[in-house]
This record gives structure tokens, C-alpha cells and sequence, in this order.
């Protein structure tokens, strides 16, 4: 299994993937928000979006898994 992880800490805004959805290297997968700024999250690898690890609204931690491919 792949994932895709937080870059920094932040709250997730919103997903732009659902599961089931194919992503490919350098698509944007999500945004969070930290200090004010929206920060993209792009997945660093291709495949199939198999589990969303967090909501909107979550606080996450840098590293912290976001998505899950398979």
C-alpha cells in the first residue's frame, strides 16, 4: 500500500478526491491550511484512492497519513 502524507501541520480544508478515484503523480489530492496560507497536497505516486484517513476540519500533524492508495 501507498499514502499520501501531510507536508506540515495543518487543518484539512477539503479533499479533492473520493475513494475509488485514480490519481496520478502531481495531482492535487487535498488542501490544508496552516498560518493562514492553503497548502496543496499532491500525491507523490499513481493509484487508486482506497481509504481517506481524515475529515474536514481535522487538525493533522506533519507526516501524518492522509490518504491511502492501493
Amino acid at each position: 500500500m501507498k499514502h499520501i502524507e501531510a507536508t506540515m501541520a495543518g487543518t484539512v480544508l477539503n479533499f479533492l478526491v473520493q475513494e475509488g478515484d485514480n490519481v496520478k503523480a502531481g495531482d492535487t489530492v487535498a488542501l490544508l491550511e496552516s498560518m493562514k496560507m492553503e497548502i496543496p497536497i499532491e500525491s507523490n505516486v499513481d493509484g487508486v484512492v482506497s481509504e481517506i484517513k481524515a475529515g474536514s476540519g481535522d487538525f493533522v500533524n506533519e507526516g501524518d497519513v492522509l490518504i491511502v492508495l492501493a
